[in-house]
């Protein structure tokens, strides 16, 4: 059976601080586009599979979706973690004393985490758990599924796609983006993603 994707309507956020309605539906919209294209994909793969047949479409069937699944998951990573009035971050919390390990502190780790984010070209910043080295990790990922570090766990994902600020800043707009989402993070739900995290890693 074909693994079946849903959107996650729970996750969508709402009322955010410098962050519009029509900007937010316009990129839910591209994640539902996601989770539609990867379920179509699963279907395609698994008839194919039943088949036998293992030939060129089915070659590029199972690479493209990888683009398509990753698609999925990274946005609902990143709309989990914008929360209207979200929680800041606790000075005795897992992540803060995690930051400090890995980076020197939250401040330390915020510069570098935004200066990526204003880095030119498409992709993603994401902060990352290590479960090898059980520190944090920031690293830039252009396609969806090619860059992420092997065994690590996301914590926080910020999309730097056009398509996640367009709508409000225009096309050079990314650096008054990346500070509102920064702004807009809340950090109980990246905290959870670290419990979860170390609570799972098996390394």
């Amino acid at each position: 059976m074909p693994i079946v994707h849903k959107v996650r309507a729970e996750l969508r956020p709402k009322g955010l601080d410098g962050i519009s309605e029509e900007q937010i539906d316009q990129h839910w919209s591209l994640y539902e586009g996601y989770v539609k294209n990867a379920n179509l994909l699963e279907e395609k793969i698994a008839e194919r599979s039943k088949k036998n047949d293992f030939g060129p479409e089915f070659s590029e069937l199972c690479r493209r979706l990888g683009f398509e699944r990753d698609g999925v998951i990274l946005h609902e990573h990143y709309f989990s973690a914008l929360k209207a009035g979200g929680t800041p971050l606790d000075d005795a919390a897992e992540l803060t004393k995690l930051l400090k390990e890995s980076f020197g502190g939250f401040d330390d780790w915020r510069r570098q985490f935004a200066g990526m984010g204003r880095m030119r070209g498409v992709g993603w910043v994401i902060l990352y758990y290590d479960p090898h080295t059980k520190g944090a990790c920031n690293h830039w990922i252009e396609l969806h599924q090619s860059g992420h570090p092997a065994g690590c766990a996301p914590l926080l994902v910020m999309d730097v796609w056009e398509h996640a600020y367009m709508v409000d800043w225009g096309a050079g707009g990314r650096a008054d983006y990346v500070e509102t989402f920064l702004r807009n993070v809340d950090w109980e739900t990246v905290e959870s993603q670290l419990k979860d995290a170390r609570r799972l890693s098996t390394v």
